[in-house]
């Protein structure tokens, strides 16, 4: 595939968003062709799913189900977005993909690592991240950050403190295993600290891959 594929991962209230919305205006500025997508969602039938993974209705869903709809989101996410994407020779940036999966599911769900991470491959067609970045943040200051947030908690945002923890210690557990991809940034740094940083590896990759602008 020609593009390049560029993930954003961590907790809820990490500020993935403000990262990922600083990353696109630069590259568009810089004239490169870039996608912006989210997990779950994404397509028509992602977004659908999206909104009974999230709904707060759907409290008492168990892990297997879960599990599964995450998949058939990213499944048609690929397949219907992300792979043309990067055939086409995009920059495709996403908020969450498989590494999600292995940690809130695999992990924190105690439904197991390997298992999660063979049917990622599975629904993706083995396409995995060039590069992903794991903000890690102090678990207050998110939970401090997302009283702020008018809009009201998810079914997942709702889930308790411990909860985020095993994500938090999850996370750092799959950057330490894969260091070829993952940049681990401080994310209770300065918004444009985080950034200087975040621009300085993807000007490498794009540089090491060879993608015009």
């Amino acid at each position: 595939m020609g593009g390049i594929f560029i993930t954003f991962e961590g907790i809820d209230g990490s500020g993935k968003s403000t990262q990922i919305n600083l990353l696109n205006d630069y590259l568009l500025k810089k004239g490169y062709n870039v996608l912006l997508t989210r997990e779950p969602g994404g397509t028509s039938l992602g977004d659908t799913i999206r909104d009974m993974l999230l709904n707060p209705a759907n409290k008492g869903m168990s892990a297997r189900a879960e599990t599964m709809l995450f998949l058939a989101s990213r499944a048609e996410l690929v397949e219907k977005v992300i792979a043309p994407a990067l055939k086409s020779g995009k920059v495709v940036i996403c908020d969450r993909f498989f590494d999600s999966t292995i940690v809130y599911q695999g992990i924190a769900r105690s439904l197991g690592v390997e298992k999660m991470l063979e049917m990622s491959l599975w629904a993706t067609s083995g396409i995995k991240p060039h590069l992903t970045f794991l903000l890690s943040v102090n678990i207050d200051a998110c939970e401090s950050r997302m009283v702020l947030d008018i809009k009201v908690p998810d079914r997942i945002e709702n889930e308790k403190r411990d909860f985020k923890q095993k994500i938090q210690e999850g996370y750092l557990k799959i950057a330490r295993q894969n260091k070829n991809r993952f940049i681990v940034i401080d994310g209770d740094m300065a918004i444009n600290s985080i950034f200087i940083t975040v621009k300085k590896h993807v000007d490498r990759l794009i540089k090491l891959k060879k993608i015009d602008n």
